[in-house]
């Protein structure tokens, strides 16, 4: 976060320069406007965090300036300080009324300036957080109802298929299979929601565990045995027959591993096979590899896919809406680690996951980017190279 921007607006360029003179050490950026619409028509220029407002100005008067911020659905919480020089309490209620958040009066004391204008910048920051949650909040309740719709659809249709036939012999295994998945599709969502709800919170504690990676995602893929078969599917695991033990959290991490296999697999074309490599060249890393052979990420969207919104049409008729990379990225970056995105060759995308085998166990979440250098850098100057063991041909590089 940069230094915070601060528009003085007073006609007598005098006072500027006493207002810089008693900031001078405290970082701010200043900048300057003579005339109340000068500072109106400059707001979306110099984009500030605070307003410093002289009261008795020629032309637009500092209170009919608060009251034409305070009219901007862009402006109106920006805080606004007034610097007046009248002291008779109805004046300083005008002030008030008009939107004013403090004011202070003149001649300006040095400290008395410096800690207004603190207070304000720290309700500024705690606002801003908070429209940040509130619009992070939304965006989930608008994700989940989407994503519920799909697999309830399922589900009710299935439901209304038993009701109104009989089945002798049982029902087929296919049709209960479908209708499990359906289940176990909202069950996730719903978890997901559980884990994006205890961010909104505060922060999240990982439970980590030493697992035994190797059967974590073993179990994960012969659970989406019947899944890929329903689309003839192959699933090719790639790894070194040796125990891998890793310190994660067992059910996030294995719900971000069921998510990306998940991924791959709504992506691949029939008949093809979905890959799951496991690499570990680094004794210090593990990174885990999903590799299809569906139609690929555009460069544009390689970032875009981890947003959680719609982010184009990357195969006819599929949605991409929903948290399932959103909420992977979000608990790699927890488990100190990162999701990056590669073109497999000739056709469809690599997801890689990367983490510590060892992470730092913080005591809340906190951004990867304070952990340290986790993630695996995408471009092919600073790429890796992934090494499958196959137990017949030997290891295969892929670049």
């Amino acid at each position: 976060m940069g230094p915070a921007s601060l528009l003085v607006v007073d006609d007598d360029p005098d006072n500027f320069d006493v207002i810089d003179a008693l900031l001078a050490d405290r970082g701010y950026e200043l900048n300057y406007a003579d005339s109340g619409q000068q500072a109106i028509d400059s707001l979306d220029t110099f984009q500030p965090d605070l307003l410093l407002l002289d009261v008795m100005m020629p032309g637009l008067s500092g209170i009919e300036v608060c009251r034409a911020v305070r009219a901007s659905a862009r402006w109106r919480a920006l805080p606004i300080i007034m610097v007046t020089a009248l002291d008779s309490k109805l004046s300083l209620a005008n002030c008030l009324a008009a939107g004013a958040d403090d004011f202070i009066s003149k001649p300006l004391n040095g400290l008395e300036l410096q800690a207004r204008i603190q207070a304000m910048l720290r309700l500024k920051h705690q606002y801003d957080a908070l429209g940040n949650l509130l619009q992070q909040r939304e965006s989930m309740v608008h994700m989940i109802v989407h994503d519920l719709r799909n697999p309830l659809t399922n589900l009710i249709l299935g439901i209304q298929i038993l009701q109104r036939s009989h089945y002798d012999p049982p029902l087929p295994t296919e049709k209960l299979g479908r209708l499990l998945h359906a289940g176990q599709q909202i069950q996730h969502l719903v978890d997901d929601m559980l884990v994006v709800s205890k961010q909104e919170h505060g922060k999240i504690r990982l439970d980590y565990q030493e697992v035994d990676l190797l059967a974590l995602v073993a179990t994960v893929l012969d659970d989406y045995e019947a899944i890929a078969s329903q689309k003839q599917l192959t699933l090719v695991r790639e790894w070194e027959d040796r125990p891998l033990v890793a310190k994660i959290d067992p059910p996030i991490f294995q719900r971000i591993i069921s998510n990306l296999l998940s991924n791959a697999i709504k992506f691949s074309p029939t008949g093809g096979k979905v890959e799951v490599a496991i690499v570990t060249e680094d004794k210090n890393k593990i990174t885990i590899c999903f590799i299809d052979q569906g139609p690929g990420i555009k460069d544009e969207l390689k970032l875009k896919i981890f947003e959680p919104y719609e982010v184009g049409t990357i195969m006819p008729n599929i949605a991409q809406i929903g948290l399932g990379l959103a909420f992977c990225k979000m608990m790699s970056e927890a488990h100190g680690g990162a999701i990056t995105v590669q073109d497999n060759q000739p056709k469809g995308a690599i997801l890689s996951l990367t983490l510590p085998q060892h992470p730092p166990v913080p005591i809340g979440w906190v951004p990867h980017g304070q952990w340290g250098e986790a993630a695996v850098d995408n471009s092919k100057e600073g790429g890796h190279r992934i090494t499958k063991v196959n137990s017949d041909q030997g290891p295969v590089g892929l670049e």
